[in-house]
């Protein structure tokens, strides 16, 4: 799958998706909610919302939530787990054109897809859809490559089996990216400790809700999952490993 087809890259990955890809920490929230005084009562347009664990996090907070995401069976697993929540809608529709009215939005909420995105036309689209006074918050959970054995030996499996993981893991942006993005608007960052601990049948599943991880059928799908397993049997303390994450956030108006 090339690397810019974003939005057909997790078609046949929706399970392990849903079931396996970390939540984000509470503190983010609290952070939005104390340092950038957002309330419950700001309606969010979740963008490239995906199955919804970043919807999800809003909607738990209260907030009435719109989850746009463009592919198909991805939202139809978010309405799945969603749809209980009465503040909950789905809209078929993309990050640079998301189909929703103008100023519906006090808060554009773009997780772990953002770079995914055309950056020049999400500065249009995202400024149409804020109210006046909203934000956007742009978050993700950035996986350390090193410091220990088992993010050691993740860090080279992916190097040696992924079939685009270089390609996928530079595209996400930095400090002086984001900065330069949110131009004048720019109101802040903070990061925050999170993590999962997983058994051998959740790191398999993290593993293979990346879009680079081999499928089955692919040559090198077995042998990747062969030397995953080993890699747990070395590292894995107590019957689990310690996926551990960094997640960052920024916050602006574009």
């Amino acid at each position: 799958m090339p690397v810019m087809d974003p939005t057909r890259r997790f078609t046949d990955r929706v399970d392990d998706y849903a079931r396996y890809r970390p939540t984000y920490p509470a503190a983010l929230l609290e952070w939005l909610r104390a340092t950038h005084a957002v309330t419950p009562d700001w309606p969010v347009a979740d963008v490239g919302a995906g199955t919804g664990i970043s919807a999800r996090m809003f909607l738990e907070a209260g907030h009435p939530v719109v989850a746009v995401e463009p592919n198909a069976a991805m939202r139809a697993a978010a309405v799945a787990s969603l749809s209980g929540f009465p503040g909950f809608r789905a809209a078929d529709g993309t990050a640079e054109a998301t189909g929703l009215a103008d100023g519906s939005a006090a808060l554009v909420s773009a997780a772990q897809a953002f770079h995914w995105f055309d950056p020049e036309a999400i500065h249009r689209e995202w400024r149409r859809i804020l109210r006046p006074g909203g934000l956007v918050a742009v978050y993700w959970n950035s996986r350390p490559v090193a410091g220990t054995a088992f993010l050691d030996g993740y860090e080279a499996l992916l190097h040696r089996y992924g079939t685009d993981y270089v390609a996928v893991a530079g595209r996400y942006a930095d400090e002086p990216t984001m900065r330069r993005w949110f131009g004048g608007g720019y109101r802040g960052t903070a990061s925050f400790e999170h993590h999962q601990r997983l058994d051998l049948a959740g790191l398999r599943g993290r593993l293979l809700s990346s879009s680079y991880a081999p499928r089955e059928g692919h040559p090198q799908h077995a042998p990747m999952l062969e030397a995953l397993e080993a890699l747990f049997g070395t590292t894995a303390r107590d019957g689990v490993v310690d996926f551990a994450y960094e997640t960052r956030v920024y916050v602006g108006r574009p």
